[in-house]
């Protein structure tokens, strides 16, 4: 199955990819050749560190490029549920008991960052979300327990 994600975080994936590729791989590389130049490689902390760094960039390069070839690209903007709670949806709730209002933006696993307010499909959250309609109210089970909200708004913008 293909995982969704938004178009623009597959452009936030793209670019990570791109500075990985052009800027951090060459600094890395470099540095390595720096580190091999000051001689016995057994007790050269320096070119350990850089081909340990090496590793987790070449890491991260290759799982963004498997991401995205098998990432399934959605306009956001182009789809328009109304109401209704879908993938891609703004959601604005607030928290029936103490009136704090939150947004959420439902995106795929692979671009969800809590910090961006950019929560996964797949989360508890989203999955309590999904086919709700503005007014609704929803239980959210979280660790802390149960919250109960309600949905004020739902945006499909870019």
């Amino acid at each position: 199955m293909r995982a969704p994600i938004t178009k623009q975080g597959a452009q936030r994936l793209r670019e990570e990819l791109d500075y990985l590729k052009s800027v951090k791989r060459p600094e890395v590389i470099a540095a390595i050749a720096e580190a091999r130049a000051h001689g016995d490689l057994k007790e050269n902390a320096e070119y350990h560190a850089a081909r340990e760094q090496q590793g987790f960039i070449e890491g991260r390069i290759n799982q963004l490029e498997a991401e995205l070839s098998t990432a399934e690209v959605i306009d956001v903007a182009a789809l328009d549920a109304g109401s209704r709670v879908v993938f891609g949806a703004t959601v604005v709730l607030t928290d029936v008991d103490t009136d704090e209002e939150k947004t959420y933006q439902i995106v795929g696993d692979l671009e969800a960052d809590i910090k961006q307010s950019l929560i996964a499909i797949s989360s508890p959250i989203a999955r309590a979300l999904i086919g709700k309609n503005e007014g609704d109210s929803v239980v959210i089970v979280a660790p802390a327990g149960e919250h109960e909200y309600e949905i004020i708004s739902v945006s499909y913008g870019a």
